[in-house]
């Protein structure tokens, strides 16, 4: 949210906000634009006729006072995707969905189309190099790349987001349930996706990843109405710790690792061949890329030891996380470190799903904070719940963060990696002290 009132901002226009909290970095942004509120929380005094439109975030609740004046006052409300698509209706819509992946592949589009000097606006959820904010709108981009979540669209709008974009473009990159609080079924998660393909026009571009089994069922059932494009794995190698993409007769190295970034990149190369950037300058375009943030973001390094953190928090990303870090850096040990914070993956039904999600690692920790559970009303969960649904007496169950840090603080880093994956912050531990010490061999 405060990535488009900044955008809005830098449009021209005129922007006011309120939230009950505010953090790191979004404070520091909207002051620095002069678009901080002069306090927290919620006044209906703020809401008048003067207003051409409201914008509601997930923050906000139906008896948001804020909102009800608005309401009553009969201006204007949209959701954050509602409010994108009215932006956008008169531009190419771009859309990329999936469980997991999306946020890389819509950073791997921006930053070939800003290589290639292409114009376009974006939405996307991870702070990347080489863009100052998160959310451009302009009057002039021909094209508006989203990172299309699946997730409510706002507290009185039950339709996931990417429901309400209307894709003129779009691709899949891979179904596994997620959002257990919001789609209590497997079946229900997978119909939204149905969904947002349905709502394509047809004779719209379909890029899916045909290795994924849910994506392939549903991008065939839609094989009369949309043109498809799948992708898989692009030819490649691995060599002292570089990963190389094989093109005609070049070798082209990468920044990024791991076969779930590579089938990201063949997803984002049929994107942009789409839109008109051809094969040669695609891959020499990705060659730069760095990554999103928490995405396998590289926190430090030294000659025997990398220390890698991620987002992933899903069954499915643990594994594929892992295995890229395992893969990359075959001959070093693999320490991953997870933290279960989501409310899904605080849930006892969706935990059993996590089974060997981390078999790649040799040695698998998983953090939980209790109070996060209780603060979340879910049902507490006990460590030998965790060991089970893991693996057993593989894994190693920490609920201290300052015990874990410890921990790891004290191991011998010597040829190994450490990688930690969250959604969260590990309550709150100091990450970059952290790297430090275990570089420093502090």
């Amino acid at each position: 949210m405060h990535n488009l009132a900044i955008a809005l901002h830098d449009m021209g226009i005129i922007v006011t906000g309120s939230d009950d909290e505010f953090f790191e970095p979004s404070r520091g942004r909207l002051l620095q634009k002069g678009l901080l509120p002069d306090a927290e929380g919620w006044d209906a005094n703020r809401i008048s006729e003067d207003l051409d439109a409201v914008i509601l975030g997930m923050h906000a609740r139906a008896d948001n006072p804020e909102l009800i004046k608005a309401l009553e006052l009969g201006i204007e409300v949209y959701s954050y995707p509602e409010y994108l698509y009215q932006h956008s209706k008169n531009k190419t819509r771009i859309v990329i969905g999936g469980s997991h992946g999306k946020t890389t592949i819509t950073a791997m589009v921006m930053h070939v189309l800003q290589h290639q000097q292409m114009d376009f606006d974006y939405m996307v959820g991870a702070q990347l190099d080489g863009f100052e904010t998160m959310v451009r709108l302009t009057e002039d981009a021909p094209y508006m790349i989203i990172e299309g979540d699946e997730y409510l669209a706002s507290p009185i709008d039950r339709r996931p987001k990417f429901h309400l974009y209307n894709a003129n473009i779009a691709l899949l990159s891979g179904i596994a349930w997620d959002h257990i609080n919001v789609f209590p079924t497997f079946e229900n998660y997978l119909e939204q996706f149905k969904i947002f393909v349905e709502n394509m026009d047809a004779g719209s571009p379909l890029v899916f990843n045909e290795k994924d089994e849910e994506v392939r069922k549903i991008a065939h059932q839609f094989a009369h109405k949309l043109h498809l494009h799948p992708y898989q794995l692009p030819d490649y190698s691995i060599e002292n710790g570089i990963t190389f993409i094989h093109y005609e007769d070049e070798k082209i190295p990468l920044k990024v690792f791991g076969e779930h970034n590579l089938s990201n990149l063949e997803g984002a190369r049929i994107i942009c061949n789409i839109i008109g950037v051809n094969n040669h300058d695609f891959y020499h375009s990705i060659a730069l890329f760095n990554g999103a943030a928490k995405r396998l973001q590289l926190l430090g390094s030294n000659s025997h030891t990398a220390v890698y953190k991620d987002f992933a928090h899903s069954p499915s990303k643990l594994q594929a996380t892992t295995a890229a870090v395992h893969n990359q850096f075959p001959h070093r040990q693999l320490i991953a470190c997870m933290e279960l914070h989501t409310f899904s993956s605080l849930n006892k039904i969706f935990l059993r799903g996590y089974f060997g999600a981390m078999k790649d690692a040799d040695e698998a920790i998983v953090y939980y904070n209790p109070q996060t559970i209780a603060h979340k009303k879910l049902d507490p969960i006990s460590v030998e719940e965790v060991m089970e649904a893991f693996g057993g007496d593989s894994i190693r169950v920490f609920t201290d963060s300052d015990l874990l840090e410890a921990y790891l603080r004290h191991k011998n880093w010597e040829n190994s990696n450490l990688l930690l994956m969250s959604s969260g912050n590990f309550n709150g531990m100091n990450q970059e002290s952290l790297v430090q010490g275990i570089l420093s061999g502090h």
